[in-house]
């Protein structure tokens, strides 16, 4: 009785194991079936987020960071400033040399442009700053003085002139020591005439070798509308009254 359970029991594992082995083998053919991506992954590629955040600053910082070349264009002062002062004919000069009083001379500028020192002879000035004056003289003295130190102080200007024409009180030249509008000016000028045309007053002025007429808005100005209607003058403007 034994021997036939024992054979029962050995055959019905033998039945459950070959019914097993087709599903076994089936699994297995699916999971060899897979991508190899499903299978094994490709690595990802971890960014160190110390790295990435200077990366980041330094692009933030390179939009941001204003240009040098166009700060400098926007800070420097314009060489060819036409409200700057340059030298001009007959202005007086008070020029001092240190420790060469025999060199310290007051000029006032010829018309040629030219004023004229001790040992150097004529110097054009005209068109220069006294700053620049100053280091031309310096360098010119050189040859004959160790290390001159040269001071120009201007003690009289007379060349930035604006004009005044047309129907005013007093028409002619006016000086523009300092800075003027042309309502400013008028009144120098003893103001307008009884038949003057106030909306046809007009500045004119060289610009570039030309003339150009620049409008002045006479009522608006003396009102105090609009600031800028009050046109600035610069030396060498022509204030013209129909």
């Amino acid at each position: 009785m034994r021997a036939f359970l024992a054979g029962v029991l050995s055959t019905s594992a033998i039945g459950a194991m070959v019914a097993l082995s087709p599903a076994t083998t089936a699994h297995e053919a699916v999971a060899s079936a897979k991508p190899a991506s499903e299978e094994s992954p490709a690595p990802s590629t971890r960014i160190n987020p110390e790295s990435d955040r200077a990366a980041q600053d330094a692009t933030k910082a390179s939009k941001t960071a204003p240009d040098a070349k166009n700060e400098s264009l926007q800070t420097k002062p314009s060489q060819n400033d036409p409200s700057a002062y340059r030298i001009g004919i007959e202005d007086e000069l008070q020029i001092s040399v240190w420790k060469e009083p025999e060199l310290s001379i007051s000029a006032v500028v010829r018309p040629d442009g030219m004023i004229t020192m001790p040992l150097l002879n004529d110097i054009y000035v005209v068109g220069l700053q006294p700053v620049e004056l100053q280091a031309l003289l310096g360098e010119k003295l050189k040859p004959f003085i160790n290390e001159p130190q040269v001071t120009v102080v201007v003690r009289g200007i007379k060349s930035r002139k604006v004009f005044v024409y047309g129907q005013v009180m007093k028409a002619g030249a006016y000086p523009l020591v300092t800075k003027k509008t042309v309502l400013e000016i008028l009144t120098e000028a003893g103001g307008l005439a009884p038949f003057a045309k106030k909306r046809s007053i007009y500045v004119l002025r060289e610009v570039s070798g030309k003339k150009v007429q620049i409008p002045f808005k006479y009522s608006d100005a003396l009102k105090g509308k609009n600031p800028q209607a009050n046109v600035e003058l610069l030396p060498g403007d022509i204030v013209v009254v129909p």
